[in-house]
């Protein structure tokens, strides 16, 4: 019997090590930005894994960028998927192909351009996650293109919004944690944010993620992405839109107006929640009934805040597979 645990612990040997490998090269791959062009924007993005394997698209929020799933795609990668993370408009080397395309920021306008960039990477279906301005993406693509998304993971579970029911004022203390959104709705703040956007997005990463001791390196390795030439205009558009201060394009009137009737989403889904997350989100009880296929919610404890997927990678990784299982 002895030949035969040999040749046993050298195969789990060999399998150990082409894991480790996996995982070392795509934390290498965020290093190694590509580009597609997709619709009306030259998309940057990350990608790690074996080409042939079930893609995973990643999608970042505000104001964060694809760094916040270095981790997390590395051990997806060594799990046998095809990861892909790519720079949201407004952030890291993805541009607009034509100076005068609208830098606009609504809703509709994130969701059309994943969806392009699936076109262009030839990707027919994807595991999609995302949190924040992810999260609300990553759920309206599973809201309206079902048939492009095999599974779903989101942070904070169902975000999708509507200008019309952005009109409704909420309670003081619910006001309170949206104060820049206030703020970008004024001049003042738009030249504020120009002005100070790195100071302003360490802000926000200490008061969304107040138990997320990140070193100053952590934090300039994502803020070059807010140097991106539209990342103030995209910002702005973007929060000015949700309150009806700004217009959108006419080419996304029908998809919003889906988007209106808060659709639910059918595709097998895990929403995930950290148990220190102090950006505003809703009680996970309020949305569960909007995920009408195979759902499961899990809180994280342990002080974890709004970028989960960077504070918690595992628990992240763990909820992609958990979701891609529900489709088996």
């Amino acid at each position: 019997m002895k030949p035969i645990n040999n040749i046993r612990s050298r195969f789990l040997m060999a399998a150990v090590f082409t894991l480790f490998v996996n995982f070392l090269q795509a934390q290498d791959n965020f290093d190694k930005i590509k580009q597609v062009k997709a619709g009306v924007l030259d998309i940057g993005y990350a990608e790690a894994g074996a080409p042939n394997a079930q893609p995973v698209i990643l999608l970042h929020g505000w104001p964060y960028d694809i760094y916040s799933y270095k981790e997390v795609s590395a051990l997806l990668a060594a799990k046998g998927y095809h990861v892909f993370v790519p720079y949201l408009r407004g952030y890291g080397s993805t541009r607009f192909l034509d100076a005068a395309t609208p830098r606009n920021g609504q809703q509709a306008a994130l969701a059309a351009d994943v969806i392009a960039f699936m076109d262009a990477l030839k990707i027919d279906k994807a595991i999609i996650g995302g949190f924040d301005w992810g999260a609300r993406t990553a759920d309206i693509v599973a809201a309206l293109w079902p048939e492009r998304t095999k599974a779903l993971v989101s942070v904070s579970g169902y975000l999708i919004g509507s200008q019309q029911a952005n009109k409704a004022p909420l309670p003081p203390k619910a006001e309170l944690l949206w104060w820049y959104q206030y703020y970008f709705a004024t001049e003042r703040g738009e030249k504020g944010y120009e002005a100070n956007r790195r100071d302003f997005a360490k802000l926000i990463w200490q008061t969304a993620s107040p138990n997320w001791h990140f070193s100053d390196a952590v934090f300039a390795q994502s803020a070059a992405a807010f140097d991106n030439p539209d990342h103030v205009a995209i910002t702005i558009s973007n929060y000015r839109w949700r309150l009806g201060l700004a217009q959108g394009e006419t080419k996304y009137d029908e998809l919003e107006k889906k988007l209106a009737a808060f659709p639910v989403i059918t595709v097998p889904t895990v929403t995930l929640e950290g148990d220190a997350n102090g950006a505003p989100h809703p009680d996970p009880a309020n949305y569960a009934a909007k995920f009408k296929g195979k759902y499961a919610h899990h809180t994280l404890t342990g002080g974890i805040g709004h970028n989960l997927p960077q504070e918690a990678p595992k628990a992240f990784a763990d909820a992609i597979i958990e979701a891609d299982g529900f489709t088996k």
